[in-house]
């Protein structure tokens, strides 16, 4: 075990990043959602990460380096750049064939780059056009293509679908950053666009 979250019994275990499988390793009947269709979900992320890259360009240049949290050694400028860097890494993924590894969607910004809250909407809108062309030239939609994960062989709906909401989390926490920094945030997201999507119930859980 490499990574978390991990749900484990006695020497037995299983990744959390797919919540089905959770849910028949402790024994219940599935987890009751029920995902949204692949054109959707990709309809729902091309809204989140524009609205995100909106969002994180009102982020102030003098703040951008602050802690998100206190009690979390995480700069804004590493998280605004990691939501977008999920859709990156998922386009490695579908797209270069590689496996979606461990900290695939981690990787930093290289030093002295995307240091400003429009440098980095810059690459956020870089990365929704980016996977607007991949779904629109994207022959087979259903999502059942497989794909390589650190948790092993998924379809491609599964992981299109924790990318969405990944994206989706982070930019709510990007709102609670700027609202506590006293910037009137532009078009913020709501609840309609983060409906269909198995979220977490608390921004930062």
């Amino acid at each position: 075990m490499r990574n978390v979250p991990v749900v484990a019994k006695g020497t037995n275990y299983v990744f959390g990043q797919n919540l089905e499988d959770v849910a028949e390793f402790v024994g219940l009947q599935g987890t009751g959602h029920t995902p949204l269709p692949s054109e959707e979900l990709i309809r729902k992320w091309l809204h989140v990460l524009r609205t995100a890259a909106t969002l994180v360009s009102q982020m102030p240049d003098d703040k951008i380096d602050e802690r998100v949290i206190p009690n979390r050694e995480r700069p804004i400028r590493l998280l605004s750049h990691h939501i977008f860097r999920i859709g990156e890494a998922f386009l490695e993924t579908v797209e270069g064939g590689k496996e979606y590894a461990v900290q695939h969607a981690n990787v930093p910004p290289q030093d002295g780059t995307y240091t400003t809250g429009p440098q980095i909407a810059e690459y956020g809108e870089s990365v929704a056009k980016r996977l607007e062309a991949w779904w629109n030239k994207l022959a087979d939609k259903t999502g059942q293509q497989e794909v390589k994960t650190y948790y092993g062989p998924q379809p491609l709906h599964l992981v299109l679908e924790r990318s969405t909401w990944h994206s989706a989390q982070h930019a709510r926490q990007i709102i609670v950053v700027l609202e506590g920094l006293g910037v009137q945030v532009d078009r913020p997201l709501g609840e309609k666009d983060y409906a269909g999507l198995p979220l977490p119930v608390g921004v930062w859980e």
